[in-house]
């Protein structure tokens, strides 16, 4: 009578750990996506791969802007920036990660820093003179914020990162 609880009690405490400890999937990224990120070699190329899918998004977004959606067009709208957004912050994390593994990241670096230059003139004239800036205002805001933090790091980046190997004549 006692083992029954018990035995049921530990299966549940055993399923809960074992979700845990499987990778967890980022809402935002298909599954190509996911298996590009996956399947890249080094940090600097999912640092460009996390870059071009935030270019993506916001591209996107502005299409979705101009041809709205017959069904769920503000959930489309939201859940393009808040990907965006969370595309952009991956790839500064990685950013942070390279820089900690002293990995030769100069690429996606140079690359975050300017399309980051990009997006905040994309998404300022977005939020200037946007079309139904109310759906979308806070993650606009958010997008601006993080976008901005991103160009951020990425500039305080290139000074950390080690300069590229110079050949030497004899």
């Amino acid at each position: 009578m006692f083992i029954a609880p018990l035995a049921m009690l530990s299966a549940l405490l055993f399923a809960g750990s074992a979700a845990a400890l499987t990778p967890q999937e980022k809402d935002y990224l298909s599954a190509t996506e996911a298996d590009k990120i996956r399947d890249a070699e080094t940090t600097n190329d999912r640092i460009v791969l996390f870059v071009t899918f935030a270019d993506d998004r916001l591209k996107k977004f502005q299409y979705e802007l101009d041809h709205p959606s017959a069904n769920r067009h503000a959930d489309m709208l939201n859940f393009l920036l808040n990907s965006y957004v969370g595309c952009l912050d991956d790839a500064a994390d990685l950013i942070e990660l390279g820089i900690h593994k002293q990995e030769n990241i100069r690429k996606g670096i140079d690359l975050m820093a300017a399309k980051a230059k990009e997006f905040v003139a994309i998404l300022n004239k977005l939020s200037a003179e946007g079309n139904e800036r109310e759906i979308y205002k806070d993650n606009l805001d958010d997008a601006i914020e993080g976008t901005n933090d991103a160009l951020k790091e990425a500039e305080q980046a290139k000074m950390k990162v080690a300069p590229p190997p110079v050949r030497r004549k004899n």
